[in-house]
């Protein structure tokens, strides 16, 4: 048996981290070729003149994704590599000079009549890419001028972005101070969140205070951030003349409006059952109520903990259950040292997978400590880095899957392992303790997710009326949590919105509903694989592969004949984690 390391190999892509002579050329190579995409751009007048600039375009998406990706990794490793942060601020100008160049693209397929549009598409040659240069068209013609949208793009380097980049600065200096043998320790983000899932109430107890009393302190910042974020997306909405603040992200994420709504009217219908979940823990705690930091609590007495090496042989073994090539793949990304899960202080919180398109690699970040919760992170995180294998071969431009369904291949990874989890129990007490763990997760793309979803929505309307200030942030946050989980809990965690990354990112707007649709979305897939046996994977490949070049509702009905506006697929989909708690009522009768 192999022994996986628990730190990644960064050197594969450029030797030096962020000292690194070797990325630095990198750079100068990727803005010369910015330089030779403008140019082209600048010259081009007629449609036959596209193939060479959609060949530039793809080589130049390929190395910013490259240098943004190793970027990431950089700086989440460490937090205090301030030369890393220097590169990020070169690396998101090249990028904004990169999306100012595919605005000018746009404008130019803007231009191109009806006529020889449809003739150039209809080319055999053009057949691959048809869906994403349709796409482009339709919304070049929702947007500015391209000097406008230009401006906007470079004006977002120091502003938009770098509001985003400012809030990554302040959260690099917060630690969480706890008491451990008698010494007070400084954890870090990532630590501290680990220790919500501690057995002992007064651990979970102290660390929540100590939290809370982190993110109020730098909250009056964070508050600045956030706002400036949303001022910026709602000024740029305001003069392409966009009424909905979802137009962006719905766009982003190939949906329609009427998906989203079906998913959370068929979610409310059903969370009465979570609610009586939450109702049931608290009685088995010994406790009228929960409060926020009783959420992850195990219920078992047991701190038993699962190393890396068996975490990781776990995954493997299952994965190979449902199919060879996920789990080849998956023991290829132990072996060859594609994960960092050191657990140690100086790392950014949280799990991520990110992709270097060059070298057709995928890196995952996330800080290992044993639990169940760490594992299927680190299923979740694997299924991102196979999502992205299986579509290696394709175009570039197809492969730029919104987030919705990046989350369906890391859900269903998840999903395997879990309920494996559950089948293995060798004890009642264990059984509980997984089955648990899943509902769990239900809870929290159901009622967290939501949260998020609603405070933003409720953010967004009063932004529009000017600057929210941090108590009345609180109170939007405390809101939308008593809403979402049906007022269940006893304290809530009203500075949610200042510790969750997720409201700060610049990438994709309500960066939240998609991880409820993914989890969905693969329950249903899961549903299907579990009536099918093995031989779906080839089927599961054949979805994840057209992911990047449709709608949702169009794969839906392509590879699982289901409409996503009606509410029959997610029922289905739902049901199998209404299951989940009826077996835990069941068992803790």
């Amino acid at each position: 048996m192999s022994t996986y390391s628990l730190t990644w190999d960064l050197d594969r892509f450029f030797n030096g981290g962020s000292e690194s002579t070797e990325f630095k050329a990198y750079l100068n190579e990727l803005a010369q070729n910015l330089d030779v995409l403008n140019a082209q751009l600048d010259s081009l007048k007629v449609v036959t003149e596209l193939p060479a600039v959609i060949t530039t375009i793809q080589r130049v998406m390929n190395q910013v994704r490259e240098a943004s990706a190793f970027i990431s990794c950089l700086q989440a490793q460490d937090v205090k590599d301030k030369k890393a942060g220097e590169l990020r601020g070169k690396t998101t100008s090249l990028s904004a000079e990169f999306q100012a160049a595919l605005g000018k693209f746009d404008q130019f397929l803007l231009s191109v009549d009806e006529t020889d549009w449809n003739t150039f598409l209809n080319q055999e040659d053009q057949q691959s890419l048809r869906f994403i240069l349709q796409e482009r068209k339709e919304r070049a013609a929702e947007k500015l001028s391209v000097e406008q949208e230009s401006l906007i793009l470079g004006l977002g380097v120091d502003g938009y972005h770098g509001w985003s980049e400012m809030y990554d600065t302040i959260t690099g200096k917060i630690s969480i101070p706890f008491e451990e043998d008698g010494e007070v320790k400084q954890l870090s983000i990532g630590q501290a969140a680990n220790k919500f899932s501690n057995p002992d109430r007064n651990v979970r107890k102290t660390v929540f205070e100590n939290w809370e009393k982190a993110w109020e302190q730098d909250g009056d910042l964070i508050s600045q951030t956030l706002n400036h974020l949303a001022g910026f997306r709602l000024t740029t909405y305001k003069n392409r003349g966009w009424d909905e603040v979802l137009k962006e992200p719905l766009f982003i994420n190939r949906m329609k409006q009427e998906t989203l709504d079906t998913m959370w009217n068929v979610i409310e219908k059903y969370k009465p059952v979570f609610a009586e979940y939450l109702q049931k823990k608290a009685s088995l705690l010994g406790l009228e109520k929960l409060s926020w930091y009783d959420l992850d609590a195990p219920l078992a007495s047991s701190t038993s903990t699962v190393s890396y090496q068996e975490g990781a042989e776990f995954i493997l073994e299952n994965f190979a259950k449902f199919g060879p090539k996920m789990a080849d793949f998956s023991r290829k990304a132990f072996e060859d040292r594609w994960i960092e899960a050191e657990d140690r202080n100086g790392k950014r919180p949280g799990g991520f997978c990110t992709s270097f398109p060059e070298k057709a690699e995928s890196r995952i970040f996330m800080t290992y400590s044993g639990t169940a919760s760490n594992i299927s992170t680190l299923a979740h995180e694997l299924g991102h880095a196979f999502h992205q294998h299986v579509m290696n071969d394709l175009e570039p431009l197809n492969q730029r899957y919104a987030m919705n369904v990046a989350e369906t291949a890391s859900t269903f990874a998840e999903m395997i392992v879990a309920d494996a989890a559950v089948k293995n129990a060798t004890s009642e007490e264990e059984k509980l303790a997984l089955l648990e763990d899943k509902v769990q997760r239900s809870v929290a793309l159901y009622m967290n997710i939501h949260s998020r979803f609603l405070f933003e929505t409720s953010f967004y309307e009063e932004r529009k009326q000017g600057m929210v200030s941090q108590s009345r942030l609180n109170e939007l946050m405390e809101t939308a949590q008593k809403t979402a989980y049906l007022d269940s809990l006893d304290t809530y965690h009203p500075t949610f919105w200042a510790s969750k990354l997720h409201f700060h990112i610049t990438g994709v707007p309500f960066y939240n509903f998609p991880y409820t649709f993914g989890y969905l979305f693969s329950l249903g897939i899961y549903a299907k694989a579990l009536e099918e046996g093995q031989g779906f994977e080839e089927k599961y490949i054949a979805l994840l592969r057209d992911t990047g070049r449709m709608t949702v509702e169009d794969l839906a009905e392509k590879h699982l004949g289901v409409d996503l506006t009606q509410p029959e697929f997610w029922e289905k989909a739902l049901l199998l984690s209404v299951q989940d708690v009826h077996d835990f009522l069941e068992m803790t009768k």
